[in-house]
């Protein structure tokens, strides 16, 4: 049933709400003062039509907005976009009962993202490779993207090829790639088991293509170039599929904010080290022990150092710190502390970082609700917050990266 809605603000995740007796309705692509018609069906509704717009809506970068799933809010001005995005950073921590300055957000330019998580299917009319519309699973093929970097857009018709070569299975896959300095890497999952043939002609089309690197679910297929990328003074191989911030010059906007706060610290623990973000620039000025679970981006790290100059030392250790966060007592062994967890935060480590008298840390997050968690364990812990930045590496969309700056008043060591 069609019905007309007045929107009263922006959602968490850029729909606009309609406050109703009881409850809300979210109307995807609406914007805040703005009346409109909408297929409702229980708290969610279809936009038909906007019948009084707001003056903050400009027209959308990209022509596949509103269908491919892959933005949430190209239709909101820039200087109201950004205070909603440092809004939902504001809106946690207050959550949390943490009153602070919350920075501007530091912003993420267009054709950036160096990182695309495609789906691909091989169909009767073709291979379909792209983003899942939204709230559906059909695909809509990219032919253009303002969010990527053009190295990725541009090679979309040779990806697309790629993916109907390597498809043994008619269901959807996972298509990732990363565009890294010495070309794309390639890792696709779910594609089937590929046979001896499919194999050899995935080989012969990447080096062709001059694409890096090839893997599936895991499994190196061909290797023409290593894949590199450049924390600091080193060189990196990511692993096949691993964790890459998605925007190089976010990730260098959060190592500077973590550097700078940590200059002081002669020893440095960086947990849930990744293949060596923060580490392997932080090694430039402190010794590193870089602690993480996943074994191959651990040994990214570890062959990063070993190969670069003008590093302090660094160790590794692979620990689950979810399961077995370093304690109190291990944590008093350095002057200061990097983390980046995953979305579910790290409360158990925080609760011992909490203990700790390490004076510096830097907590740096992809989610603020555990964020504003984990920093109200330190803050009931006796550090002070100092700073917290909002830093958008995922343009138009919900998602938005912080980093929280804290300090604890020194103790005879």
């Amino acid at each position: 049933m069609t019905t007309r809605f007045e929107i009263a603000r922006l959602g968490a995740h850029g729909d606009g709400v309609v406050d109703m007796n009881g409850g809300h309705v979210f109307v995807p692509f609406a914007l805040p003062g703005e009346v409109v018609t909408a297929a409702r069906d229980r708290d969610r509704a279809q936009l038909i039509a906007v019948l009084e717009a707001s003056p903050q809506r400009v027209a959308p970068a990209c022509r596949h907005f509103t269908e491919c799933g892959g933005c949430a809010i190209q239709h909101l001005e820039d200087s109201a976009y950004r205070e909603w995005k440092r809004g939902l950073v504001v809106h946690a921590l207050k959550g949390r009962g943490i009153d602070v300055e919350v920075g501007e957000l530091v912003s993420c330019p267009p054709h950036s993202r160096r990182r695309a998580a495609f789906t691909a299917r091989n169909t009767e009319t073709g291979l379909h490779l792209g983003y899942n519309k939204a709230f559906s699973n059909v695909i809509v093929d990219i032919t253009e993207c303002p969010v990527l970097v053009p190295q990725i857009v541009e090679a979309t018709g040779t990806l697309r090829h790629l993916a109907g070569i390597i498809a043994n299975t008619s269901k959807p896959f996972r298509f990732l790639v990363t565009s890294t300095e010495t070309g794309l890497d390639v890792a696709a999952s779910d594609c089937g088991k590929p046979t001896e043939a499919i194999r050899r002609a995935a080989t012969d089309f990447v080096i062709k293509s001059k694409i890096a690197r090839l893997s599936i679910d895991g499994e190196t297929i061909v290797e023409p170039v290593k894949p590199a990328l450049t924390f600091g003074t080193a060189t990196v191989t990511p692993p096949t599929g691993g964790f890459v911030q998605a925007v190089a010059e976010a990730e260098q906007a959060m190592a500077s904010l973590v550097a700078g706060h940590l200059r002081k610290a002669k020893k440095v623990a960086d947990l849930f080290s990744g293949s060596g973000t923060f580490a392997l620039r932080l090694a430039a000025n402190s010794e590193i022990h870089a602690v993480e679970g996943d074994g191959p981006a651990l040994a990214a790290l570890d062959r990063g150092f070993r190969f670069a100059n003008g590093m302090k030392r660094v160790t590794v250790e692979r620990r689950d710190l979810d399961r077995r966060p370093l304690t109190f007592k291990e944590l008093n062994a350095f002057d200061g502390i990097a983390f980046d967890p995953p979305r579910a935060g790290a409360e158990d480590q925080c609760k011992q970082i909490a203990r700790s008298d390490v004076p510096y840390v830097a907590a740096v997050s992809c989610n603020p609700a555990t964020l504003a968690r984990d920093l109200r364990i330190l803050i009931d812990g006796g550090y002070a917050l100092k700073s917290v930045t909002p830093i958008d590496q995922f343009l138009w969309s919900h998602h938005v990266e912080a980093v929280a700056l804290l300090e604890k008043p020194k103790k005879r060591r």
